[in-house]
């Protein structure tokens, strides 16, 4: 555990102590937080407490790692792009709806151990270079309507990205048909809808620009 920024936390795998499979941790970790945090709504939805919820960015990257400041204060940090990457991503899953986001970093060493369904081409704040994110949904017994909610999802993200705004659309509510909380589906929706009244630029790539953190 690196800090606490705000109402946030850091974690920092691999490091002090290098671990081979620290992707996998991070990924672990996430899952088994959000898996507590489900049990933790249900009871604060009875007691009549408020259902807090939360998100998570994780990126794998090179880091600058060690003691940062001056000899008379300092602070065991990493620092660096790739740490910056994993907070952006952070606050995108109001964006989506979601509860985990992973960079198409992470996703290239943990894809065969997890599974994700990729959610978008984008370009957080402050940089310039677009990056794949994924949703980072269960490592064990995904549920088959989950996984063919997804599958429906992807190919709406395939027409979307064509410009097919109808065949997007009526993939995308398949998708919310076979799992009703498919919430990027519905996010999807309505992005077909906006993309249809407005008059898209020739060079339009995809790519959503995020304006928030």
């Amino acid at each position: 555990l690196d800090k606490y920024m705000g109402d946030a936390i850091m974690a920092v795998f691999g490091a002090p102590i290098e671990q081979d499979d620290h992707f996998i941790r991070g990924c672990r970790t996430a899952l088994d937080m959000i898996a507590t945090l489900k049990g933790l709504q249900t009871k604060w939805v009875r007691e009549g407490k408020p259902k807090i919820d939360i998100g998570i960015g994780i990126n794998t990257g090179p880091m600058s790692v060690g003691n940062m400041g001056s000899s008379l204060r300092f602070d065991y940090t990493v620092m660096g792009d790739s740490v910056n990457l994993g907070s952006r991503l952070e606050g995108q899953n109001k964006e989506y709806k979601t509860n985990i986001i992973i960079s198409e970093y992470t996703y290239e060493k943990v894809k065969d151990r997890f599974f994700c369904r990729e959610l978008d081409f984008v370009r957080v704040k402050g940089k310039t270079q677009p990056v794949r994110i994924y949703e980072l949904i269960g490592e064990d017994k995904v549920p088959e309507r989950i996984r063919s909610s997804i599958d429906f999802f992807h190919h709406g993200l395939t027409r979307y990205r064509k410009q097919d705004w109808e065949t997007a659309t009526a993939l995308f509510r398949k998708a919310l048909a076979v799992n009703p909380d498919d919430k990027p589906a519905s996010v999807y929706l309505e992005r077909c809808e906006a993309c249809r009244m407005e008059e898209l630029p020739p060079e339009w790539d995809g790519v959503f620009t995020c304006t928030t953190k």
